[in-house]
């Protein structure tokens, strides 16, 4: 019960701060060598008991048809980290910086020494759930987040409050990159680039 209620509280804060749509994100724990994640198409605003699925890290079983598309990508950052939670989300303001940058890098001072860069993979590929498993694994050895152009964040943490803040941090400090591009100042600001 106390773990369905740490989902509970996740899916709720992605939901209500427009981080994920109504049936979009998934949340992932380990298990020891087993790991529980949100099922395929949950809304994690209302999750139920029903919408936790617990299946093999490095295996399918029976219920791994029922977990979530990106089933794969928690896999790979569990058998290559020592990650105990996952927040996938769609965060609207880094989906669309995303598009035209190789590096999320914030300006502000909370989001520069949380995220300093947030490096953003799939450049000119067309995405599919699942995809990019193994190169988002291989990042969050050394970044606490990594992002997909066009799609997506996956925060890794030992706690999904941990992962959460992380998620929550980087829409803050895009958000104010977009208000400084619209107000023309971002030009003005140094701009991070290289290799993560």
């Amino acid at each position: 019960m106390e773990m369905l209620s740490q989902f509970q509280t996740i899916g709720s804060a992605l939901f209500t701060q427009g981080l994920i749509s109504s049936c979009g994100g998934n949340l992932s724990v380990r298990f020891g060598e087993r790991l529980i994640i949100t099922r395929r198409g949950s809304m994690l605003g209302a999750l139920s008991g029903a919408d936790l699925v617990e299946t093999h890290i490095d295996r399918n079983d029976q219920s791994t048809p029922l977990a979530s598309t990106e089933l794969a990508v928690h896999r790979a950052i569990y058998m290559a980290t020592s990650t105990q939670a996952v927040v996938h989300a769609h965060p609207s303001y880094a989906v669309a910086l995303s598009f035209t940058r190789s590096v999320l890098a914030p300006h502000d001072v909370e989001g520069k020494a949380v995220l300093p860069m947030v490096p953003v993979l799939g450049e000119d590929e067309e995405i599919k759930p699942g995809d990019f498993a193994e190169e988002i694994a291989e990042a969050l050895k050394r970044v606490k987040l990594v992002f997909v152009r066009g799609h997506g964040s996956f925060a890794a943490g030992q706690l999904l409050e941990e992962a959460y803040y992380y998620t929550s941090c980087l829409e803050h400090s895009c958000y104010l990159c977009y208000l400084l591009e619209a107000m023309g100042e971002e030009k003005q600001l140094p701009r991070a680039t290289g290799e993560i």
